[in-house]
């Protein structure tokens, strides 16, 4: 299958009005790229609250933005968006979280970590780390709402970091979440799995440039083998919270996604997953610009309530 006529239309008029390819871009450029694209983004839907905090990490503080939804809420899930580690920020994934709030009936805590590469691999995830302990011990007073249980997602490299604090919490013990939300997740430094190679997939995450975002992010080849910049390659991934996987057809990232996805499985962990055929890396956050992003955040806004329903599943994490 090939990309959707709506996501085609969009690839073709990027490239047309492109200056550069993204993968010679500085991470200056790339981030003002993406600061463009966010502006012709659908706002998303209105939430009964919005706040935005900071937290205190390691010499210095990330911002966090707080949407809550009317209602009582369902969980708290805590984010942190996509961009390769270099590039984005709460602003450009507002849009999506919000849909994903408000459809599933949970407040989100976007966490936005430093970057590569002035900040380089572990700081991205150590700040994400804090961010999602601090938060979680805090959700009480924050939501206004006793006992709420607590998630862990994101998007991309977001995902990554999402994948790690899991299994973060996984080895604490603290049994405080109760599931992840993994979408088109970076799990393995591997350049060589055939959706990373594929012509086809080429769009709007080239093989070219996440191997650039790696470079930014964690240079040495060797220390990427590190299950906490790979979670693919973590020896135990038993124990964890159920997951909820987005993975897309045309897209670098798709085999390492499912790849995760079969691991979890085999270890144990409930897995909900779904490749969207003809879409590509970052389709969901296309709100208003493809209708694949509508029938992605349905399926994960539904995961998300089956999930929840299902206590004996999250019960035993």
């Amino acid at each position: 299958m090939t990309l959707d006529l709506a996501t085609r239309a969009l690839v073709e008029n990027s490239q047309k009005n492109a200056t550069k390819p993204r993968h010679l871009m500085t991470p200056a450029e790339a981030r003002e790229l993406l600061v463009g694209l966010g502006k012709v983004l659908g706002k998303g839907p209105e939430v009964a609250r919005k706040e935005d905090f900071d937290v205190a990490v390691a010499e210095g503080s990330i911002p966090v933005r707080l949407l809550v939804p009317p209602g009582k809420l369902r969980a708290l899930l805590i984010y942190f968006h996509g961009g390769g580690w270099v590039i984005g920020s709460n602003d450009e994934f507002e849009p999506m979280c919000r849909e994903i709030a408000v459809r599933s009936g949970c407040a989100i805590a976007m966490a936005c970590y430093r970057k590569a590469p002035e900040h380089p691999f572990p700081v991205p995830l150590n700040d994400a780390w804090t961010a999602f302990n601090w938060i979680a011990a805090r959700r009480g007073p924050l939501l206004d709402q006793d006992d709420v249980p607590v998630l862990v997602g994101g998007d991309s490299a977001g995902a990554n970091l999402a994948a790690v604090v899991a299994i973060r919490d996984r080895n604490a013990r603290s049994s405080i979440l109760k599931g992840q939300l993994l979408i088109y997740p970076v799990t393995d430094a591997d350049f060589t799995r055939p959706s990373f190679i594929d012509p086809d997939n080429q769009a709007m995450l080239t093989s070219e440039t996440m191997i650039g975002y790696w470079n930014h992010y964690l240079p040495d080849p060797q220390r990427r083998k590190d299950f906490e910049a790979s979670p693919l390659r973590a020896a135990d991934l038993s124990a964890l919270p159920p997951a909820i996987i987005v993975t897309a057809e045309h897209d670098v990232l798709r085999d390492e996604g499912e790849a995760y996805a079969a691991r979890l499985r085999e270890a144990g962990v409930p897995v909900t997953h779904k490749r969207f055929e003809g879409q590509m890396h970052a389709f969901m956050m296309m709100i208003d610009l493809l209708p694949g992003s509508a029938a992605a955040l349905e399926f994960v806004s539904s995961a998300i309530g089956g999930l929840l329903d299902n206590r004996a599943i999250w019960a035993r994490t």
